[in-house]
């Protein structure tokens, strides 16, 4: 069920989860050089390799170009094809096509690559329209700099502008990264998930476990700290409790599956490509332990109905 009725882009061949490295060198958000160092990030890119996941996203924002950095490091050390996807910011001082150009070579530097997979625009932030961006990326394909282009937090008439331009240029729009999850399912209720598949546009899925609260972790007594708490407070991990009771009992009919790798599943079952941070080793085996299974029909309806549930009662 879910599956896309548009073919999916080239780059996205054989990829049915990423890895998100949101949290690789972000001291503000993610807390880096705290709980975790370089050391783990490298474990959890190891292990996700060894375990089939090789579609790898960041973006020149995630811990001001470390990210970026830190997955060139590896990529240095790495015989295996890995499929990476960064990301432009269109910050508001950024004016014209040159500005996304200089960018991107900024960004190939920090990766150590000719070229990238896929380029996406972070956000659809004026002033510059939809079509300059598209325009540029174009020009970059065409440049040899990038090999597929992508969106993120497009909205369906943005999205759809976006298509536009670059099929004017003989270039498809591979992919539009949103947030998607159990505890947010905005993109199925609006249509733009149904939307991606129709053109066959690629969600990519980011925060898929919800910022972690999906994974049973967190609850009134044990919240997140820092800005995740400003977001998940008391009333809300009440209201989700019903979401992973049974989010454990679906797993335990599937040999022992956490809540977390039910909640992945479910995200590749609605036919999209969830990308789970990891900063550890125990993240990444804990994700890819998602992959090689499948949730039932039934299932999936049941998640749906509780998410639906959990969603009433917050509104």
């Amino acid at each position: 069920m879910g599956e896309a009725t548009g073919k999916r882009h080239v780059v996205f061949e054989g990829v049915e989860m990423g890895l998100g490295t949101w949290s690789w060198g972000d001291r503000l958000f993610w807390g880096y050089g705290r709980g975790y160092r370089d050391d783990d990030i490298r474990q959890a890119y190891d292990a996700s390799l060894q375990a089939g996941v090789f579609f790898m996203d960041t973006a020149e924002v995630y811990g001001q170009g470390r990210s970026e950095t830190l997955l060139g490091k590896f990529l240095a050390e790495t015989e295996q094809k890995v499929v990476v996807a960064t990301k432009f910011m269109p910050y508001p001082w950024r004016l014209g096509r040159g500005s996304l150009k200089r960018a991107l070579r900024n960004s190939l530097k920090r990766l150590g690559r000719a070229s990238v997979d896929l380029y996406q625009i972070h956000w659809p932030f004026p002033p510059v329209q939809i079509e300059v961006w598209m325009d540029a990326m174009s020009e970059a394909v065409q440049a040899g700099l990038i090999t597929a282009v992508g969106v993120s937090n497009y909205d369906r008439k943005q999205m759809q502008r976006a298509y536009d331009a670059l099929i004017r240029q003989g270039v498809p729009l591979a992919s539009n990264q949103v947030e998607y999850s159990l505890l947010d399912r905005r993109v199925e209720k609006n249509g733009l998930l149904k939307q991606c598949q129709e053109m066959g546009v690629t969600l990519i899925a980011y925060s898929p476990l919800a910022m972690g609260m999906l994974t049973g972790k967190y609850t009134p007594e044990n919240p997140p700290q820092g800005f995740r708490a400003r977001r998940y407070q008391a009333r809300y991990l009440a209201a989700m409790k019903p979401l992973i009771d049974q989010l454990k009992r679906i797993g335990s009919d599937h040999a022992g599956k956490t809540a977390a790798q039910v909640a992945l599943n479910w995200v590749i079952c609605k036919g999209a490509v969830p990308i789970p941070g990891a900063k550890t080793l125990a993240q990444a085996q804990q994700n890819a332990a998602a992959l090689g299974w499948r949730l039932s029909e039934e299932e999936v309806a049941r998640l749906d109905e509780v998410s639906d549930r959990v969603q009433t009662a917050l509104s």
